[in-house]
């Protein structure tokens, strides 16, 4: 199972309602932090989570919404115990940032941390890979996907009906192979099903270019940013960001599942059905997210 939670889920400035933007995606060990403004490490309080559990963090641009919360975050995880290698994903100068932020700000760091600039498929495990790709927001900019690979799966009332043993034969199954057991054949495409694909892609500021909807194809969850509401496509357009039409435009020709709409302007603080509402006429499967809510999928 995938879980997603909504840390932050407001613009550059914050309200009482919204922190500055950040999502935690958990599957199996890994507990990836997209994005870390200002406040994060309170919102985990709020949220009953342990940033100690955190094994990557995905930085989307250097804008101080998007990272002011790292300095707090690494002095936390050092204070209470952090044991791990923590790696730190992010475009074109994170490296730089990231050392400036090591100068300074004087904590203990008693860690290794390992500081990546990606771009394309940045990480793959047996079970997941992570990719990256570069937006237009004025500075480097990333858009990032989660995908969870389809696997192999035994079905377990098949299984039961063969009497098959616990063990290496269940393992060959698993790989799709043929097995033999006490001079009987099992065929693996009769006992196995194959799990679905799951992707999740994250769309944070940029202004609409042509690179975004490739990138968010058939996206089980698009998480993506919508500053502003249609009446200011002018602004949104000279502030490099995205509209709430756009963004929905983006899920349907995207053929994604599910639209989840961040990163509002406080300016909707009274009124974010609009933002909504907009995103619904183009794109029915559209969802505006409150801090600390979160999403389940497998």
């Amino acid at each position: 199972m995938i879980k997603l939670i909504f840390l932050g889920t407001s613009d550059a400035i914050p309200t009482v309602r919204r922190n500055h933007t950040s999502m935690l995606l958990k599957y199996n060990e890994e507990n990836i932090l997209i994005d870390c403004g200002e406040g994060t490490q309170r919102q985990f309080r709020k949220a009953k989570l342990n940033p100690n559990k955190v094994t990557r963090i995905l930085i989307t641009h250097w804008h101080g919404d998007h990272v002011l919360g790292i300095p707090g975050l690494l002095q936390t995880m050092s204070l209470t115990g952090y044991n791990k290698t923590l790696y730190i994903y992010g475009p074109k100068g994170t490296k730089e940032f990231m050392r400036n932020i090591m100068k300074t700000f004087a904590f203990q760091k008693n860690y290794k941390i390992e500081i990546k600039e990606v771009s394309g498929k940045f990480l793959e495990t047996p079970d997941f890979y992570l990719e990256a790709k570069s937006m237009t927001h004025g500075i480097p900019t990333n858009a990032y996907a989660f995908t969870k690979k389809a696997k192999i799966r035994i079905d377990k009332n098949k299984l039961k009906k063969t009497k098959l043993p616990e063990g290496p034969i269940l393992k060959e199954l698993k790989q799709g192979k043929d097995i033999i057991y006490k001079g009987k054949k099992y065929l693996a495409k009769n006992l196995t099903y194959k799990d679905k694909e799951i992707k999740i892609s994250f769309i944070l500021d940029t202004k609409l270019n042509n690179k975004i909807i490739p990138f968010a194809k058939n996206s089980d969850l698009l998480i993506c940013e919508s500053t502003f509401g249609k009446e200011l496509k002018d602004l949104a357009e000279e502030h490099l960001h995205l509209t709430s039409e756009q963004a929905a435009e983006i899920a349907k020709k995207s053929n994604s599942k599910k639209l989840y709409l961040i990163h509002l302007s406080q300016r909707y603080e009274k009124n974010p059905s609009q933002i909504l509402n907009e995103a619904k006429k183009i794109f029915k499967n559209s969802f505006l997210p409150k801090d600390l809510d979160s999403v389940e999928i497998e």
